[in-house]
C-alpha cells in the first residue's frame, strides 16, 4: 500500500492494512480496533522540532492551532489542508499546583488543563481532526454518543463545517452545562432510554448500516488529535519527559492516544525515556481497573455503571485494549477512587485558581490515594514524592456547576435517581472543603466585623 499513512489492525496476529480514505472504525476482517500508522522513515527530528517551534509564532490559522501545529504527525497531506476546520484548539497550559502537591503528598504537582478549549474540554483536539476526516470522505450527517463532552464538541465543529450533526444522549444522565452547548450549536439530539453503553451500541450499528460518520474514539481519527495533548505537553516541556502523566479513565481514548503518540515519538528518537501513564477510574465506573486486577484477557464490564463525574460513567469502554498497551508500554499503573475522594479533590483543585469538571479531579485523587497507599500497605504501589508528575484536567469548570454548588452548599449525594426529577438522598457526600456562601443583612457595621477589617 503506497499511501503515507494507513489503518492496521492492533492484533498482531491478524494485521491487516486497509486505505485510510475508506469509512472504517474496526478491522472488516476480525473486527478488533484500527491504529492509524506512518512512515517516518524520512523524517528529520531536529527540523520537525524546529517547525513547530517556528510555528507558535505564527498567526496562521494552523500554526495557531495546538493540534495542526503539530500536522507531521497526522494523517494528512499537504493537498487536505486545505479542508481542515479548526477554531484554535489546544494551547492549554501547564501550571503549578502547590496545594495540590502538598493534599496528594508530592513535592511538586503540575496540570495541564484541557477545559480552555474551543468547547471546554479536551474533546477539541480529536474533534478537529475526525471532523476533518469526515469532510474529506465526504460525509453529510455525523454521529456520537456522549454523556456530554464529545456531543458539545462535535456539534461545534460540524456547525463551524457545515455539517449535520446528531447526538444519542443516555435520558437523564448528561449535565445541563453540557447538554446546552449541544443545543446551541445545533445539533439534532435524542434522548435514549438506556446507558451510553446502549447508546453507543446503537450509533455503532447505525453507523455501520447507514451514511452516518461515527464521531466516537472508536474512529481512530478522534484519537490521531487526541495525541497531540502529549506533542504540545513535551513541547511546553523542552521535550523533556515527566516521570508520571496521569489521565481520567472513561471510554480510555486519551489514555489510548498517549500510548500511541509515545510509542511513536520513541521511535522517532523525539525522546529518550517514556512517562509513566496512570490512569484513574471512579469505583462505580472501573472496568479498566477489574479487567487488570483480575488478570483477565477481556473486558470485565460494569452494569449500570455510576458516578456523579459523569464524563467517565461508562462501563463498556470501547478502547480499552488500546488502553492496556498503553499501560504495558509505559510500566503504567491503573485504579480507582471513591466520589469523596473525587469530590475532596476538585474542592483542592479549586483553592489552587484551578477549575475542573469531577472527571477531572480523578486524577489528583488518584495520585493521593497512590500516595497514601505506596510502601508496607501496597508494596505493588511504587511512586515517590519527587516524582515530576503532570495531571491531566479535562473538562471546564463550568461543564457541571450544580455539582460544585452542592458540594460547597453541603447538599452533595453519591446516588441520585435523575428520572421524575427525583434525587434519591442516599449515600451523602461530606463537604469537607466547602465555602458555603455566608447571609449577612445589609449592615455594614455587620459586614466590617464578620471581614475583620
Amino acid at each position: 500500500m503506497s499511501e503515507c499513512f494507513r489503518f492496521r489492525c492492533i492484533d498482531d496476529s491478524c494485521g491487516q492494512e486497509f486505505s485510510i480514505r475508506k469509512k472504517l472504525y474496526q478491522c472488516p476482517g476480525c473486527r478488533d480496533l484500527l491504529d492509524i500508522v506512518y512512515d517516518f522513515s524520512r523524517t528529520d527530528v531536529d527540523s520537525l522540532k524546529e517547525s513547530f517551534s517556528r510555528r507558535r509564532l505564527s498567526n496562521r490559522p494552523l500554526d495557531v492551532s495546538g493540534v495542526w501545529r503539530y500536522r507531521e504527525l497526522l494523517p494528512f497531506e499537504a493537498g487536505d489542508l486545505d479542508r481542515v476546520v479548526t477554531m484554535g484548539e489546544g494551547n492549554n497550559p501547564i501550571l503549578d499546583a502547590p496545594r495540590c502537591a502538598e493534599y496528594v503528598g508530592l513535592d511538586r504537582l503540575r496540570v495541564k488543563n484541557l477545559g480552555w478549549n474551543p468547547s471546554g474540554s479536551f474533546k477539541d483536539y480529536g474533534m478537529t481532526v475526525a471532523v476533518s476526516q469526515a469532510i474529506r470522505l465526504g460525509a453529510q450527517v455525523v454521529a456520537c454518543a456522549s454523556t456530554g463532552n464529545t456531543s458539545a464538541s462535535m456539534a461545534a465543529y460540524c456547525a463551524r463545517a457545515g455539517l449535520r450533526s446528531v447526538v444519542f444522549l443516555p435520558e437523564g444522565q448528561i449535565a445541563f452545562g453540557k447538554l446546552a452547548q449541544a443545543l446551541d450549536y445545533g445539533a439534532l439530539t435524542l434522548q435514549i432510554q438506556g446507558s451510553f453503553d446502549v447508546a453507543m451500541k446503537l450509533v455503532q450499528e447505525l453507523a455501520a448500516e447507514t451514511d452516518l460518520y461515527l464521531m466516537n474514539s472508536i474512529n481512530p481519527f478522534r484519537l490521531e488529535g487526541q495525541k497531540t495533548v502529549i506533542l504540545e505537553l513535551l513541547d511546553q516541556l523542552g521535550w523533556q519527559c515527566p516521570d508520571r502523566i496521569v489521565v481520567p479513565g472513561g471510554n480510555l481514548g486519551n489514555s489510548s492516544s498517549y500510548g500511541k503518540v509515545l510509542m511513536e515519538l520513541k521511535e522517532l528518537g523525539m525522546i529518550d525515556r517514556i512517562p509513566r501513564i496512570t490512569i484513574i477510574q471512579a469505583e462505580g465506573a472501573d472496568p479498566l481497573y477489574r479487567t487488570l486486577v483480575t488478570s483477565s484477557q477481556e473486558l470485565v464490564p460494569v452494569n449500570d455503571a455510576w458516578t456523579l463525574a459523569s464524563a467517565i460513567k461508562i462501563g463498556q469502554p470501547i478502547s480499552w485494549k488500546k488502553a492496556v498497551r498503553a499501560l504495558q508500554f509505559s510500566d503504567g499503573w491503573c485504579d480507582e477512587v471513591t466520589e469523596q475522594e473525587i469530590a475532596d479533590a476538585k474542592a483542592i483543585l479549586g483553592r489552587d485558581g484551578i477549575g475542573c469538571e469531577p472527571a477531572s479531579a480523578t486524577t489528583v485523587a488518584g495520585l493521593k490515594r497512590l500516595l497514601d497507599a505506596s510502601g508496607e500497605e501496597r508494596p505493588e504501589v511504587t511512586i515517590d514524592p519527587g516524582e515530576n508528575v503532570v495531571a491531566i484536567l479535562t473538562g471546564h469548570q463550568l461543564k457541571d456547576p450544580d455539582y460544585t454548588v452542592n458540594y460547597h452548599l453541603d447538599s452533595l449525594y453519591e446516588h441520585a435517581a435523575y428520572k421524575n426529577r427525583i434525587v434519591d438522598k442516599h449515600g451523602k457526600i461530606r463537604s469537607t472543603y466547602a465555602n458555603a456562601p455566608v447571609q449577612v443583612p445589609p449592615d455594614k457595621e455587620q459586614i466590617v466585623r464578620l471581614l475583620g477589617i
